[in-house]
């Protein structure tokens, strides 16, 4: 382990709410010692900004770590060479052009869908009757599983960031993690003919026609699946839930002042539904006097970054006033989130104008409660329609 202070945490309610300890730490032991995740966290932005591009020592080679292990080593667990060249594959599906021309055209229409199932009721749990469907209609689109319902995705999904993130080794997350991960090999096997039948711009068949190897194809499609559906599904709900408690924000946005995308973008800083990404010491390394020897594990606190004080001049609070420049929502250097084109299509031109414009009246109708510190995100939203 790093010579770094050690900063005890009381797991639950870390997981309950991270901020209060985050907010610690980046005061008095920036970089600290965590027993309870057997990790090294940096919590302060301009460290994390740093270090993530040091990856000849915060290497994301991971050959023991929890995602490799249990979902293949994909390209987010790849450096240097290896990294840029799946990277490179997989960019026909996810680049900016792709994502205008082809991807959010189809966004519109299964969101519309979505919203003509709502129609008639009196409210909804926004997290499972909206923004979920929502992600995972385009989630099906992008990976190319369009035979799964988009509560298959999410349950898949879910089973695999739960035992992404099962540091305390709960052997009951890490069955159903492997459940989720064998019928996601089921449906590639399941599309794989048709996709090379009729090309498409979807994950699976770019990277089948790149000429990857069937085990990193499934990788990466596990890997834009763990992050793909939950990520944008608690951003929908949470920026929704954002907007509803801060109204004069929600009528700026709705009548052009703000635009929808900086009042996702501003969530994303708020709350960091990526609330950390691991790494691997590839080399002895010190810095601020912290020794971290190889092997070593250390977690970027991409949540605590977000709310440092020295970089954000109201960090603590929904502010789309503020300057964000210097956000790590989806990351930096060369791991930046490769899928962040398709969540702001997605989100900001899509999910978000198309709720507000077909509910007007949308209102919370109960107490939303949030969960998590690796990833996190809203439980439920429980809003009356009209």
């Amino acid at each position: 382990m790093s010579t770094a202070p050690v900063f005890e945490i009381d797991p639950q309610a870390f997981w309950r709410d991270p901020y209060p300890d985050l907010k610690r730490m980046r005061t008095e032991a920036p970089i600290a010692y965590v027993p309870q995740l057997g990790a090294t966290l940096i919590t302060r932005r301009d460290d994390i900004f740093a270090e993530e591009k040091r990856v000849d020592v915060f290497s994301s080679d991971q050959p023991q770590g929890l995602m490799t292990v249990l979902m293949g080593q994909n390209l987010m667990r790849k450096d240097g060479a290896g990294h840029a060249a799946e990277r490179k594959a997989i960019f026909p599906t996810v680049s900016p052009r792709t994502v205008k021309d082809v991807w959010t055209e189809q966004f519109h229409a299964a969101t519309a869908a979505i919203l003509d199932g709502l129609e008639g009721c009196a409210g909804c749990d926004l997290v499972r009757d909206y923004a979920m469907p929502v992600s995972g209609e385009a989630l099906k689109a992008i990976t190319g599983l369009t035979q799964i319902t988009a509560a298959e995705m999410d349950r898949v999904s879910q089973g695999m960031i739960d035992g992404c993130a099962n540091y305390a080794g709960d052997p009951q997350v890490e069955a159903n993690c492997h459940d989720c991960t064998a019928a996601i090999d089921r449906y590639i096997t399941e599309r794989l003919p048709q996709l090379r039948a009729e090309p498409d711009h979807s994950l699976i068949s770019v990277q089948d026609r790149a000429g990857l190897s069937e085990a990193q194809l499934r990788a990466n499609v596990k890997l834009a699946i763990s992050g793909g559906q939950n990520e944008p599904r608690d951003a929908i709900a949470g920026t929704v839930w954002a907007l509803l408690t801060h109204p004069g924000t929600l009528a700026r946005a709705r009548s052009g002042q703000v635009s929808w995308l900086s009042a996702f973008e501003e969530y994303g800083r708020w709350i960091s539904p990526i609330g950390m990404s691991p790494r691997r010491v590839a080399k002895r390394y010190e810095r601020d006097g912290i020794t971290f020897e190889p092997e070593d594990r250390v977690f970027l606190m991409f949540g605590s970054g977000n709310r440092d004080e020295a970089v954000f001049a109201n960090p603590e609070a929904y502010d789309v006033d503020q300057d964000i420049a210097g956000a790590v929502t989806f990351g930096a250097g060369p791991h930046f989130c490769a899928g962040a084109w398709a969540s702001r299509a997605l989100i900001a031109d899509v999910a978000l104008p198309m709720l507000f414009e077909r509910f007007p009246d949308l209102a919370l109708d109960g107490e939303t409660e949030f969960g998590g510190w690796a990833f996190r995100g809203p439980l439920r939203v429980p809003v009356r329609l009209g």
